[in-house]
């Protein structure tokens, strides 16, 4: 067998078309499982369980006052 340049660009693209579509496929799944559904809800709502109402202002500083 004769190992050519073509034989290995050939051979690159096959690798990295199988890789990728077995990493897709991969990550699909694990998004879809349905074990991990409470993890991803919680991750989702986290952000939302830490805030008690609207943002209160914070007190201005001597140095900002020459911006406004």
């Amino acid at each position: 067998m004769d190992m050519t340049h073509e034989w290995y660009v050939a051979l690159s693209k096959s690798f990295g078309l199988f890789w990728l579509l077995g990493l897709s496929v991969a990550i699909t799944a694990y998004a879809f499982w349905p074990s991990l559904g409470g993890r991803f809800d919680k991750a989702a709502n986290s952000i939302l369980d830490d805030e008690d109402g609207p943002a209160q202002p914070t007190a201005t500083k001597p140095e900002d006052e020459a911006c406004r």
